[in-house]
């Protein structure tokens, strides 16, 4: 009988902060991330995949941020990405909503089709 307690009610009170209402607008509101719907993803994981299938790309990560997404590739397991696709919803009326990066920080290609955009990466020759 070594498991149960001895007493049945402890008289412990335990203090929960009150719960906000649906009614109540709330200080704290949840900020959905930006993220690549399955289109752009599966236009991106294309890609990847052959670039992957030829030897030139090992590694990828997503990062889904609160202002844009993040496509990090990868030629080994290095700290640095070799490139970097970004989708930043604010720049969709200005110069596009996507970019690619390389590894330096330039900026390869923008646009507001992420299929022209990609083509920089099927033209890239990695050393």
């Amino acid at each position: 009988m070594a498991d149960q307690p001895d007493e049945i009610g402890s008289g412990l009170l335990i203090d929960f902060p009150p719960v906000a209402s649906p009614a109540q607008p709330s200080s704290s509101r949840f900020v959905p991330a930006i993220s690549f719907d399955r289109k752009e993803l599966q236009t991106i994981l294309n890609l990847y995949g052959r670039k992957v299938a030829d030897g030139e790309w090992r590694d990828y990560a997503l990062d889904f941020l609160r202002d844009r997404a993040l496509f990090s590739i990868y030629k080994r397991a290095s700290e640095r990405p070799l490139y970097v696709v970004e989708k930043n919803p604010k720049l969709r009326n200005k110069q596009g909503q996507y970019m690619v990066l390389s590894q330096d920080g330039r900026v390869l290609k923008r646009g507001h089709e992420l299929i022209n955009v990609l083509r920089v990466l099927e033209l890239a020759v990695v050393k």
